[in-house]
Formats: C-alpha cells, sequence, structure tokens
C-alpha cells in the first residue's frame, strides 16, 4: 500500500488529546489563560500579537495548545521567506501506485514512467495531469474514470539515448485510496481543526503538486525537497561542482497558507571526460591519465576509494549504434590491456583488443583501469562521459566542506534577491499542476511581510574587580573589558606539550607571556611560567608524551599540572582527540588544545578568548544572567535544572557505526554551570535509550552541588522545575519524544524522589525559515535581523504553542532562526515567559562573549556528542575513522563492541564543564 501520511509537511502524526490539559498553574511568567478570541476575518493580519488565541474547544493537539501571542519588546516589520497561496476548493483524488519495480527503480524513473503514462499511454484519461511523489502517492484533481479496485496499465517505454537500455514493457497499477477535502486544511489554519492524518495528507499532496513541475524538469533531491539549476555553478575541486537551487514547502500558517521557499545547494558530479573527474577525485588534476593504472603505481586502496565515490553514477559512452547510457557499478584493478575474457565465439581476448578489433576503436591508455557497468561489461575510462546534473548522494568530503559553506552563505540582501528571482524559476503560475489543483499563489503580492518583536536581552553579572560588574549586551555582543570572570578558578602547576615541531622556542615565550596576562586580566590566578614545556613528535605515542610531562612537571615543582595546554600542527585532528581521551577519560586533568597557526600570531583577544574556555574547564563560571532579569530561571523558591538533549548519527554510508546521545544539564542556581554525560545506542535510532540514567546523573550532580558548594539544607536541594531542551528531533517524531523521552524522565525524578513540573521544548535549527529586515534601520552591521527578533505569529504553528527566535547577532551571511515548539509544559509559560527564558540561555555559553543561535545547554549537548569518538582508547581502532581512509576496509565493531569499549568520564571531569 502507499506510505500515507509519511508526507513531510508538519508531519506530526494522528491528533491526540495531551494538549488539551496542559493547563499549569506556574509563577509570574506564566499563564493560565487560554481565551478565545473573536471570530476570524479571511485576510491577513497584520500582527497577531497581544490578541487571545482563538482554537476551538475540540480541537487537540500533539504538543501544548498556545497560551497567547508574545508582546514583550520593540516591534519591527520583517519579510519572511513565503508566499502566501490560496487553497484547493476541489477534492483530491489519492492513489497508490504499484508497479514491479517500484523498490528498485530510481524516483527520477519512475517519474518519467508516470509522465509517459500521463502524456502519451493514457492522456484522456489524465486530463488534466495528475501529480505523483515518484514513489507510491499520486494525487488527482479529478476522479480517475475507471471502476473500483485496482486498475492496471501496460505500456512499452523506450528510454532512449538518455537511460540507454532498449524500450521495456511497464506495468502500472492504480488504486484508491482516499479523498481529501481541503476543507479540513482550511479549518485546520483556522483553528478549528486538529492535526490529524487527514490534514498531514492534504499538506503531503500539496507539496506534491508544487514540486511536481521541477522535478521533471531539473536535477532534485527529494529528501531535501529541493531541485537544482545549473543557473548558477561553482567547481570546487574533488570532482564536485556546487549548483544553486531552490527549496519549496507547503506551511499552514495562522488564518494562512505559504509555500515556504529558500535557497539550496547541491554538490553535483562534475561533467565531462570521466578519466577528468577521477584524476580530480584522487587530487591529481591534469596528470597523465597513466595515473588511473595500477600497472603505473595506482594502489588497490586508492581505486576502492575512488570506487566508493563514484558507484552509481551514470555515464554515457559512444557505440556503434548511438551513445548510450550506462550506471557505474564497479571499477577494475587492472588495467584494459590486462582484464581477460571470453567472447561468444569462444576467443579470449583483452579487453584493448577487444575495442580495437570489434570495434575499431584503439585505446590512447590501455593500461588505465576499467569501469564496470550494469550489465557486467567492461568500458575503459577514457571512453567514458559524465553527464550533468547528477547529484552526489554520498558525504562531501571534509576538505571540501569549507568550499560548500562559502558557496552556501549569503548576505541576506543577495539571499532575499536569490528568493524573489526564484519565482521566476519556480513559475508557479505557469504550472500546469498548480493551476489545475486551483493553488493561486499571490506572487503580486511578493514575500510576506509580518511583525517581529525584538526582545531585550537579560544583564550579565560579571566578579568583583570589574570596572561594570553588570552589563547589557548589545545586539547579542560585549566584551570583556576591565571585566573579571564571576568565579575566576586558580591554575596552579601547568605544563605545554607542543606538538608542531616549527613552533619555536621563541614563539613558545610569547605564548606563554600572553597566556598568563590574559589570565590574570579576567582574574584567573597562574604561575607565570609553566612546570614543565615538551617539544614532541605527533607520530608518537601521545598518551605516554603526556604522562612523561605531567611527570617532569611534578619533579621539577613537585606537583602535578592542574592543566596541560597542547599545541597542535594543521591537520591536527588524531592528536587532538588523542589528547581528550588521556586527560577527560583516563586521567582527570583539564586539557587546553591550541593550534600553532593562531598562536604564532596571536594578539590578547586570542588568549582572552582562551581563558573563557580554560576557566569553565578548571571548575569556574565566567558570568552569569542577574537574577532580577530572567526570573523565570533563578527564582529562589523554582530552583530550575536546564537540560539540553541531541542525539547524532553516523554520516550517510557508514554502516555499523552508532549513535551518540548526551545530555547536559546545569547544576547551580545562576544555570551557568554545567556538566554532561554520553552514551552508545542503536544505530540511527532517535529516541534516547538510556535518558533516565543520564537524568539522575545530571539531577544527584545538582542537589549534590547545591549542597556542598551552594551550602543549601539537604532537603532543599531537589529542583522545582525542570525545562528540558531538545535538538535534533523532526516534526514527525513529536509524538515519539512524548511517548518515550518523557516518561523516562519521569522515571528518573520518581527514583530520585523529586517533584519538580516539567517543560519539554524541542530546539530545531534544520529548516527554512529566513526573516528579513523589511527596513535597513532596523538591520544590524551584517544586514540582518537584530538578536533577541522573535515571530510567533501568522507563520507560526495554527493551534500549537512554537515561536521563531533569532537570538544571535549576524557575522557572515543570513542568520538562522531557531524554530522552538514546546510539547509538554506544567509549568504553565506564557509566550513572553518561555521565549525571554531561551533568550537568556543564548547568553550564557561560555566559550564566547556573544549571544549564541540555541540556548547554551542545547550548545553543548552537540559538543558533546560531536566529541563521543574521545571516549574511545586511541590505541584501539573499532572502526570510527571517516569513510574513505584505509581502516574504512575493516569490518566495524559490533554494537555490544561499541557499548563495552566506550569509557566514561574521569569522576574529576565529570563534574566540570570538560567540553567548552
Amino acid at each position: 500500500m502507499a506510505d500515507r501520511g509519511r508526507g513531510r509537511g508538519r508531519g506530526r502524526g494522528a491528533a491526540n488529546p495531551r494538549g488539551a490539559s496542559l493547563v499549569g498553574r506556574g509563577p509570574s511568567l506564566v499563564g493560565r489563560g487560554r481565551g478565545v478570541g473573536p471570530a476570524r476575518g479571511g485576510g491577513p493580519s497584520a500582527s497577531l500579537a497581544g490578541r487571545p488565541v482563538n482554537i476551538a474547544e475540540h480541537v487537540t493537539t500533539v504538543g501544548v495548545r498556545r497560551p497567547n501571542f508574545g508582546t514583550a519588546g520593540r516591534t519591527i516589520e520583517v519579510i519572511a521567506n513565503s508566499f502566501q497561496t490560496t487553497l484547493p476548493d476541489s477534492i483530491i483524488h489519492h492513489y497508490d501506485v504499484i508497479s514491479p519495480s517500484e523498490k528498485v527503480l530510481p524516483a527520477k524513473v519512475n517519474m518519467r514512467l508516470i509522465n509517459h503514462l500521463q502524456t502519451a499511454a493514457e492522456p484522456a484519461m489524465f486530463t488534466p495531469r495528475a501529480v505523483y511523489d515518484g514513489r507510491k502517492n499520486l494525487f488527482a484533481i479529478r476522479e480517475l474514470p475507471f471502476p473500483e479496485g485496482p486498475q492496471s496499465h501496460s505500456f512499452t517505454f523506450a528510454f532512449g539515448d538518455d537511460a540507454g537500455r532498449p524500450p521495456k514493457d511497464f506495468t502500472v497499477r492504480l488504486t484508491r485510496v482516499a479523498e481529501i477535502n481541503p476543507e479540513t486544511l482550511r479549518r485546520f489554519i483556522a483553528g478549528d481543526q486538529s492535526h490529524d492524518n487527514h490534514v498531514l495528507t492534504a499538506i503531503t499532496a500539496l507539496n506534491v503538486v508544487i514540486r511536481m513541475e521541477p522535478t521533471l524538469k531539473y536535477p532534485f533531491n527529494a529528501s531535501a525537497r529541493s531541485f537544482f539549476t545549473s543557473n548558477e555553478t561553482r567547481e570546487i575541486g574533488g570532482g564536485i561542482e556546487l549548483w544553486r537551487g531552490y527549496f519549496q514547502s507547503i506551511r499552514p500558517g495562522i488564518e494562512r497558507a505559504f509555500i515556504n521557499v529558500d535557497i539550496s545547494t547541491g554538490a553535483m558530479f562534475k561533467s565531462g571526460p570521466l578519466i577528468g573527474l577521477c584524476l580530480d577525485i584522487i587530487d591529481r588534476r591534469g596528470a597523465h591519465a597513466n595515473v588511473l593504472s595500477t600497472k603505473h603505481g595506482l594502489p588497490t586502496r586508492e581505486v576502492l576509494k575512488l570506487q566508493r565515490q563514484i558507484s552509481g553514477i551514470r555515464i554515457t559512452t559512444a557505440a556503434a549504434t548511438g551513445t548510450s547510457t550506462r550506471v557505474l557499478r564497479k571499477l577494475t584493478t587492472a588495467g584494459a590491456a590486462q582484464l581477460h575474457f571470453t567472447s561468444k565465439d569462444g576467443m579470449k581476448l583483452t579487453v584493448a583488443s577487444y575495442f580495437e578489433k570489434v570495434q575499431g576503436r584503439k585505446l590512447n591508455y590501455p593500461d588505465v583501469i576499467c569501469a564496470e557497468v550494469g550489465n557486467g561489461a567492461l568500458i575503459p575510462l577514457e571512453l567514458c562521459t559524465v553527464p550533468p546534473g547528477q547529484l552526489m548522494r554520498k558525504q562531501v568530503p571534509a576538505n571540501k566542506t569549507d568550499e560548500v559553506v562559502k558557496f552556501a552563505t549569503q548576505r541576506p540582501e543577495r539571499r532575499l534577491q536569490s528568493i524573489r528571482d526564484g519565482l521566476g524559476v519556480l513559475a508557479y503560475g505557469q504550472s500546469e499542476y498548480v493551476r489545475s489543483f486551483g493553488l493561486n499563489v499571490d506572487a503580486a503580492q511578493g514575500l510576506v511581510k509580518l511583525n517581529a518583536r525584538v526582545l531585550n536581552p537579560p544583564t550579565l553579572q560579571y566578579g568583583q574587580g570589574s570596572r561594570q560588574q553588570r552589563i547589557t549586551p548589545s545586539n547579542g555582543a560585549w566584551n570583556m573589558v576591565d571585566k573579571k570572570f564571576f568565579r575566576p578558578q586558580q591554575i596552579g602547576q601547568w605544563a605545554i606539550v607542543v606538538y608542531d615541531l616549527r613552533f619555536s622556542r621563541q614563539l613558545q615565550v610569547e605564548l606563554v607571556a600572553g597566556f598568563v596576562s590574559a589570565c590574570r586580566e579576567v582574574g584567573i590566578a597562574i604561575e607565570p611560567q609553566p612546570g614543565y614545556i615538551a617539544q614532541e613528535n605527533g607520530q608518537g605515542n601521545i598518551s605516554e608524551n603526556l604522562e612523561e610531562a605531567g611527570r617532569k612537571c611534578k619533579e621539577r615543582t613537585g606537583y602535578p599540572p592542574t592543566l596541560v595546554v597542547v599545541i597542535l600542527p594543521e591537520g591536527g585532528n588524531d592528536i587532538y582527540n588523542a589528547v581528550k581521551h588521556w586527560g577527560d577519560i583516563k586521567r582527570g586533568i583539564p586539557t587546553q588544545c591550541l593550534k600553532a597557526k593562531k598562536c604564532a600570531s596571536a594578539k590578547a583577544q586570542y588568549y582572552a578568548n582562551v581563558c573563557l574556555k580554560v576557566n569553565v574547564k578548571m571548575g569556574g563560571i565566567n558570568t552569569i544572567p542577574e537574577a532580577s532579569s530572567v526570573t523565570a530561571l533563578t527564582d529562589p523558591h523554582h530552583p530550575t535544572v536546564v537540560f539540553g538533549a541531541d542525539v547524532v548519527h553516523p554520516a550517510p554510508g557508514s554502516e555499523g557505526r552508532p549513535s551518540f546521545t548526551s545530555l547536559v544539564g546545569n547544576v547551580d542556581s545562576a544555570v551557568a554551570k554545567y556538566i554532561a554525560t554520553a552514551r552508545v545506542q542503536t544505530s540511527r535510532q532517535e529516541m534516547i535509550e538510556d535518558l533516565t540514567p543520564m537524568a539522575k546523573h545530571i539531577l544527584s550532580m545538582y542537589m549534590g552541588y547545591r549542597e556542598s558548594m551552594e551550602k543549601k539544607p539537604k532537603g532543599a536541594t531537589a529542583p522545582t522545575r525542570i525545562i528540558f531542551f531538545r535538538d535534533g528531533v523532526s516534526e514527525g517524531q513529536f509524538q515519539a519524544v512524548l511517548e518515550q523521552e518523557l516518561p523516562a524522565l519521569k522515571k528518573a525524578c520518581e527514583e530520585l524522589n523529586i517533584k519538580a513540573k516539567i517543560t519539554m521544548v524541542v530546539v530545531a535549527k534544520r529548516h527554512h525559515q529566513r526573516f528579513f529586515p523589511k527596513d535597513p534601520r532596523n538591520a544590524d552591521r551584517s544586514g540582518n535581523c537584530p538578536a533577541g527578533t522573535v515571530v510567533d505569529s501568522d507563520i507560526a504553528h495554527p493551534t500549537e504553542f512554537d515561536f521563531y527566535l533569532q537570538s544571535h547577532g549576524g557575522l557572515l551571511g543570513t542568520s538562522r532562526p531557531a524554530h522552538y515548539s514546546v510539547l509538554h509544559d506544567e509549568n504553565g509559560f506564557t509566550a513572553d515567559g518561555l521565549q525571554s527564558l531561551a533568550f537568556a540561555l543564548c547568553h550564557v555559553y561560555a566559550r564566547s562573549t556573544r549571544s549564541v543561535s540555541i540556548p547554551a545547554p542545547v550548545y553543548y549537548a552537540d559538543i558533546v556528542c560531536a566529541r563521543a569518538k574521545t571516549h574511545y582508547d586511541p590505541a584501539v581502532n573499532i572502526g570510527l575513522t571517516d569513510s574513505g581512509g584505509e581502516s574504512s576496509q575493516q569490518q566495524p565493531a559490533s554494537l555490544d563492541a561499541f557499548r563495552r569499549d566506550f569509557q566514561q568520564l574521569h569522576a574529576a571531569q565529570a563534574r566540570r564543564m570538560y567540553f567548552s
């Protein structure tokens, strides 16, 4: 059957009665009102801020029903990257599409088959034409004229030169599934309809409608909902071309429906001779073709690495009958002159002699390896060409990611213009599918304009001795001039280990002077000279080097180092991982890694930034939010634990590797000092398996810290409020979070006898909503909206409590707001209360003197997950090396082995912000 209800739309699954009962009774910044406002009009609203929420009583939600709209902050007008659209008036008919090859044929081929069925095989039946998602779902604006039951359509389809295959018979079977009444979607955006599978399927159908035309005309990435044109491209080496493309998605808003349009980037294989592509990939561009010959020294492992990169690519070859297109499956390890086969008449030939004798084509490079195509035939690389517009399905190599970021990064005004220009490419008004389904995209009005608000930042408090102890950030930034840390930590003896042999003695002297001076500026007491400095070869045993440095430090000073500073060469990732394993897992000693290149030209500001990391790693606190400016966080009557949780999955193609989970939480009353715990779990499983023990660990540490460090009575250390920020969850997984992770969190509280009210919020970064200041006077220096810009009306969810918050000042490109969705709220937060709380948490990220894009504990959880590999002994290779290296030839370890070998933090580091 068709994969109904799995479209990406809002993706929240079936309706559920949870939301109706989630009315809290909390402190002053929380609200109880969920009143019903006046009847809605049909036109767009300039702003909904301050209005009561009009949601029908019978409507159920997955997350929390919206309590109210925010009113705090100054109002500015912004432009959103969305076009308003009408909804169809007619019933949409949903059909399953079943053919014998549906599971093995690419979506692009399926699209061509259905297009042929509609335009050539059965044009009368498909007038007007239906839309198809490339897999299982077909939607028609009129009922297709066939009787009840499945309807089969058989036809012969000639793929032609583009597919390289002879004509073939196909049978496509259509089965009626359901009728979709767009009125359900119209009621949903009016707040009169629950978000159920009817709404979800309607959104899915309309997404297929708007994507049908470009999917037939351009290369597309179905999972990213984007298509790409060759209008703007850039070659970045490694056989990769970047193409500019467009993302589009139907989004239900409040009282209106929108099409969200954004710029996207596609990585394509470079078109042209296959030999040229292969030389590019192995970084030998312009070299002689014999570089691609094992006879001339190409290692077999390089052939396999190349094969992993290009397997599945389409190649064209010239033959006597014309050009044919094949799929490259494998590469040979021998050249055309060394590969033998037996022909149909029993002759034993080499591939090179076959092409010379049978096809009259003498090879220029007979020793070069060959391509093996889909039918097992071997074709010399020099006879193969790569057609344009082929998306790379594999991960872009790490050394090319900076180039991708540069291409994808556009200043706000340039991105805004690109989106406006995209309307001409998308051509909604000219699309027969959009017109026939009755969608009317308001191109004349252009991108929608909304009222946003800019929130006031929290006041930050620094330590005694600061010239200005309390400061208010300006557009998400402040500085450390004449300021002391709130709680500076003392550094006793310390050591330096240098792994760059070019890092001279003079540079070492300058490093010590710069670091010591910066520490004293912010109040950190430190010995003026390290107890020991060593210069080592990075090819040696890192753990033994660090142990030796510790021993020497103790021999010379009488004390072991409390901090080890490590100087890394360029490309020193393996050394970094080994250093962190030694310090965080094995020895419990804070380490600070610095790049030699940066130290060589470092100014005072560089070492000031290093001190931000070092102080919290040593157990200190850099700054705290001033209590009166964020009462929702620091209310002494409601001690609060703020969690950040994340799951990171292995890269595409990394089969057999596990996923890693992390949980970060504060242990202090000022929500500035955090600890973390990490685990291993089943690969690509999104829900956190071990959330109960992870939460118990942090809650226990919180209560212990409050008792021992803050001197609270033992019976008054438990939190009464828990705010759980969850990263990395798609909208379709919200229900699973409520059904699996919320009970796990409650269980942790029960087992510790903690009676806390829980608020659960999903923070999403991977979305395409952007905001642009309408008036340049409201922009920051980068042209972006100012830090603290929040939108919770118009484009927000019609019934549920969500908002967009751009909490950071712009630097490069167009800033992306974070999208907050409140799934559970026993504390009864108002919109203003939760928005100000989230904004405040974006200011306590210890690594910087800028507000960040997501709350600090969520940011920390990201870092902890990314550093999970350092929990494994670097001397034991269990298969975590990035794909493409030699070690990827090895069979990855089992999940049990990954769990067994995963080492927990040293007890000393478990109490510190080792991840900063």
